[in-house]
């Protein structure tokens, strides 16, 4: 066994697990989209392009003062 194929069974394996580590983590990301406030952060996404005047706001506001 050569030490290019030594080479080529490792690039495999760490391609193998990178691509799952990297799919793992999107997972969690998608599962914990909430942070500890119960935000949920991907609906301040359009923001910046919905920010019209007649654009119904991304959360409502606080009634009180």
């Amino acid at each position: 066994m050569s030490i290019a194929e030594l080479q080529s069974y490792g690039y495999i394996v760490a391609l193998v697990f990178l691509s799952v580590a990297l799919y793992a983590y999107i997972y969690h990301l998608y599962v914990q989209r909430k942070d500890s406030d119960g935000h949920d952060y991907e609906d301040y996404s359009n923001m910046a392009l919905k920010d019209d005047i007649t654009d119904t706001p991304v959360s409502e506001k606080s009634k009180k003062k």
